[in-house]
């Protein structure tokens, strides 16, 4: 079922997949990385002037790394406005999304944080950097397969 949004989408010839609405019934589009940046800045003007937040996740061991946007359309005079979640998936051998720092300022921080803890590199973000982890620590902590430097399992414990 498509919502509102993925037909517009859909009738300006831009690329997406409809992955349904959640259970308060948020439409939720899957883009492409290629596509992001161009769609960010189209939804921007067609009035999703505020990234409510902005997260990551690891889809699968071995698989698939997600980021995700929360996008909310705020206008005067409305009580509840719309939102739509944006859902970008890439690679985990090269994770590469061009980011939304240059559409919605508010989007520094979180995708600094899901490049710290997944290892996803947000093409053009002004200052990507560790924010939460030393800048010397090895791996992506959030990844289902990442192992912890040095971590021995308690045996025999007594």
């Amino acid at each position: 079922m498509q919502g509102r949004l993925s037909v517009w989408l859909v009738k300006h010839g831009l690329v997406h997949r409809s992955l349904g609405f959640d259970y308060q019934g948020i439409e939720t589009l899957q883009i492409k990385p290629e596509d992001w940046h161009p769609i960010a800045v189209i939804l921007y003007v067609y009035g999703y002037n505020y990234l409510r937040s902005q997260c990551a996740y690891d889809v699968a061991p071995g698989g698939l790394l997600a980021s995700v946007y929360h996008l909310t359309r705020i206008e005067y005079g409305i009580d509840q406005p719309e939102e739509i979640c944006i859902k970008v998936f890439t690679l985990r051998k090269n994770p590469k999304i061009p980011s939304a720092f240059w559409v919605w300022k508010s989007a520094d921080f979180q995708e600094r944080e899901s490049y710290d803890m997944l290892g996803i590199s947000y093409d053009n973000h002004p200052r990507l950097k560790r924010i939460l982890m030393p800048e010397s620590w090895i791996g992506w902590p959030l990844r289902k397969d990442y192992i912890a430097p040095n971590f021995y399992e308690i045996q025999d414990a007594h």
